[in-house]
């Protein structure tokens, strides 16, 4: 079995963070400097703290269901102090009786770096496919 890699490490901090609806696990994924794509704003997202008000608006507005996050495809590069990563996640909804109310997926690229307090996060870009018949974003990949 291969060694796990800091991308592995992030996607598996990642989940736990988002099911615990943890903001202060989330934000310790990412390097202070970071610089983000998200497919779901128009502006690039610039430093921790509007990604912090960003998770805590997500977290808080789930009321009482919990989101389950799970990923495929994932592959990663390590060179030194630098490492790439790639994956499709898939966000699960599930209401607090455990059934699954909807789920959607994003691709997800991150590079990061290795600092004295680990491994973080420096840039992250999501994105979903775009149809070309009707413009419509796909979220559910095959």
């Amino acid at each position: 079995m291969p060694a796990s890699t800091p991308f592995d490490d992030f996607l598996a901090g990642y989940a736990a963070a988002v099911r615990a609806r943890d903001v202060a696990a989330f934000l310790a994924l990412y390097d202070p400097a970071l610089h983000v794509f998200d497919m779901w704003q128009a502006a690039p997202v610039e430093g921790l703290p509007p990604w912090h008000a960003m998770a805590e608006g997500w977290f808080g507005g789930l009321g009482e269901e919990t989101v389950v996050v799970t990923w495929r495809q994932a592959d990663a590069q390590v060179d030194g102090d630098l490492a790439i990563g790639h994956a499709i996640l898939t966000f699960a909804a599930h209401a607090a009786d455990g059934q699954r109310l909807r789920q959607l997926d994003n691709r997800l690229s991150v590079a990061m770096r290795r600092g004295a307090d680990g491994w973080r996060v420096f840039h992250e870009h999501t994105s979903a496919p775009i149809a070309h018949q009707g413009l419509q974003a796909i979220l559910q990949l095959p």
